[in-house]
């Protein structure tokens, strides 16, 4: 057998020694030998106890893990066909696997004994948190089934793995099959920058048109602001909005069959709903929480809402747009923005070369939390784009590891987000720190500039630098209760509250440079961004509300039974006060609910919102970078999932977070 370098011990993923035919046989050796450890654990000699069994169980199966996350992350980061491929075969495999040990009778019998004595145990409040999170694995996950039941709960299992991939692959499809060709006359509008980009994009195409525009979003977002010409932004909209909707391969068969799986998981296992099932272990606890919290911000955000559309509407008329559409929102919300603000997006792009921002980021955290970031060229990445870091803190101990991945590229899929190829981890008395990865698609450098950020691109790359200092500071023995390992609706605060020093003055001047004279941003521009902070938040936070609404439709109590196109208009027509445009769908591209893991959990961004923008305001009462303030909110953020999140939260805070802190923020009610 020829060497497998996955199979190989190793803490660096070794992707230049790895081709996509070794995944496959990797995955299948990986689960042999995590089979024979569950094996042991399930059938030792020794009475059950808390080392023997829940410790063991939590460091078994670690080989398995490693190669999953590396395939995983490339499946969405540098996927090939031959990867979606083995993507597809590994999927039940591991879903299989998984029903495998927690529905291992032996096992669950073994946990059981060790929770049942749990109160003659002296655990400390960590092991305490691993005892109870793993008896509730197992609990919620079949273990107390019958087996006619489990059998039926596989099969859901596997059905569920292989749709969710299948969905994902056809959003990436639409996305990436669409492309509109256009002429000089035709990127009217278009910022210097954008057209080069268009300009460049049609050369890599071989194709002999001016420029060309795509729903890659450094390509789209840019053309639905700028592009003057009406009739381009609607037929860009309209194939945004239609991705895997309108095309051969579509969800629409499929977002029915995920959530009929979901839903009939949830009620073998004695809930009411999909919803009712996750939210159990969410700090929201029901859907009935999570429908008043979105409720009250409606309330709140509505009339914010109708008053952006009809000062949208008042510059359209005066453009001559008789009817304001959807396509049209961006165009001329920009528009407003430059008159009431006198702030340019494009032209503040200049003082937002990557380079300098990403520098800038990385002084933020040195200054609250003590970190240096030291690039090191001698890790292996995945792509020549990958840049790597080592993280250490003012002791000079290495913390982790950082894989950023910042360019578009044909197999990536669009958005941005924050994985890690290891955890944090006491491994055999051996300290294991994470390796963290951000990947973005931020607009590439051009033959004579540098990467330069919209300012949204800014508060993107600090969110999902957020989500890395999370992973990074993390501290503990075990790996499911470390870094991002928290609730749900808790794991947002981190990368939220990072966004915030965006804004900020203090902040903005360590960065917010001219990329060629390096000229610093006027301190009457900086006032500007932060003026037009609450720019459009009422209808930006009726958007959410409206996502969050939908997901918990579809993860609810009652079964979605109307038409894709009547069920949509039903939920979202009490947040978008525009005509819904026809053979157009939320759900078909809404990977976050149906790919990824915000399904009965979208409603999280704003839930923790709330808790950033009043952890924020501690900050802004003491100072932005207050030594105190940070100290406590790295205890937060280094305490992963070993507490319940109220309890850490009122260890930061003092108290619980203020629901109107995030109104007021957003400059929906009034500081009282």
């Amino acid at each position: 057998m020829e060497k497998n370098s996955l199979l190989e011990p190793f803490y660096f993923p070794p992707f230049s020694e790895i081709s996509d035919a070794d995944y496959l046989p990797a995955i299948k050796k990986a689960i042999e030998w995590a089979e024979l450890e569950i094996d042991r654990i399930a059938h030792s000699k020794e009475e059950a106890n808390f080392q023997n069994t829940i410790e063991a169980l939590e460091f078994s199966g670690l080989p398995l893990g490693r190669i999953s996350s590396v395939l995983f992350n490339l499946h969405s980061a540098e996927t090939t066909d031959a990867l979606e491929e083995v993507s597809m075969q590994v999927s039940p495999l591991l879903s299989k696997h998984s029903n495998d040990v927690l529905l291992n009778q032996d096992l669950f019998e073994r946990v059981q004994t060790v929770w049942n004595k749990r109160a003659r145990l002296e655990l400390s409040a960590v092991e305490y948190r691993l005892l109870e999170k793993t008896w509730k694995a197992f609990s919620r996950n079949g273990a107390l089934l019958n087996e006619n039941q489990k059998e039926e709960l596989r099969k859901i299992d596997t059905e569920l793995s292989t749709e969710s991939l299948a969905f994902g692959k056809a959003v990436l499809d639409a996305t990436n099959s669409f492309y509109l060709e256009l002429s000089e006359e035709q990127m009217d509008g278009l910022p210097d920058s954008a057209k080069e980009a268009a300009r460049e994009e049609a050369k890599e195409r071989s194709l002999q048109c001016s420029g060309v525009v795509s729903l890659q979003h450094p390509s789209y977002v840019p053309a639905m602001t700028y592009l003057k010409d009406r009739s381009i932004r609607e037929t860009l909209y309209k194939a945004f909005s239609s991705r895997a909707l309108i095309q051969e391969n579509n969800n629409i068969n499929r977002v029915y069959r995920l959530t009929e799986l979901k839903r009939a998981r949830a009620k073998l296992l004695g809930f009411p709903s999909h919803a009712h099932f996750t939210l159990a272990e969410r700090m929201a606890k029901t859907p009935e929480k999570v429908c008043d919290f979105l409720e009250a911000l409606l309330e709140n955000a509505a009339p914010a809402a109708l008053n952006e559309r009809e000062e949208i509407e008042k510059r359209a008329k005066a453009d001559g747009c008789d009817a304001l559409k959807k396509w049209d929102v961006a165009y001329y919300s920009e528009k407003w923005k430059k008159e009431v603000f006198s702030l340019d997006s494009e032209a503040l792009k200049p003082y937002f070369p990557l380079g300098s921002v990403l520098d800038g980021a990385f002084q933020i955290a040195h200054k609250l939390y003590g970190l240096s970031f030291l690039e090191k060229n001698t890790i292996d990445t995945y792509h020549p784009d990958v840049t790597t870091y080592e993280v250490v803190n003012k002791e000079g101990k290495i913390l982790s590891w950082l894989y950023l991945d910042f360019f578009p590229r044909k197999g990536k899929r669009a958005g941005a987000w924050m994985t890690s190829f290891s955890s944090q981890m006491h491994l055999n008395g051996k300290e294991m720190r994470p390796l963290v990865s951000v990947v973005c698609n931020f607009t590439p450098p051009q033959k004579n500039k540098p990467s330069l950020l919209t300012f949204n691109e800014v508060t993107t790359l600090f969110h999902e630098l957020g989500h890395a200092l999370h992973g990074m500071l993390a501290e503990g023995k075990y790996p499911s209760l470390t870094g991002t390992s928290v609730y749900w609706d808790f794991v947002e605060l981190p990368s939220q509250i990072f966004e915030n020093w965006c804004y900020e003055s203090e902040a903005l001047s360590l960065f917010a440079k001219h990329y060629k004279t390096s000229e610093t941003l006027a301190a009457s521009e900086i006032e500007k961004i932060k003026a037009a902070a609450n720019h459009m938040q009422g209808t930006q936070t009726l958007r959410q509300i409206g996502f969050g609404l939908l997901d918990m439709h579809w993860h609810g109590e009652n079964e979605p039974k109307k038409p894709l196109d009547e069920l949509e208009k039903t939920i979202l027509s009490r947040v978008d006060f525009l005509e819904p445009v026809e053979n157009t769908s939320v759900s078909c591209s809404f990977s976050h609910i149906f790919q990824g893991g915000y399904s009965a959990g979208y409603y999280s961004y704003k839930w923790a919102e709330v808790l950033e923008a009043d952890a924020f305001e501690y900050f802004k009462e003491k100072g932005i970078f207050n030594k105190e303030v940070a100290d406590k909110f790295y205890l937060l953020l280094s305490s992963g999932g070993q507490k319940d999140p109220n309890e850490l939260y009122r260890e930061f805070r003092g108290r619980d977070a203020d629901p109107k802190a995030l109104l007021r923020r957003a400059g929906l009610i009034q500081h009282s």
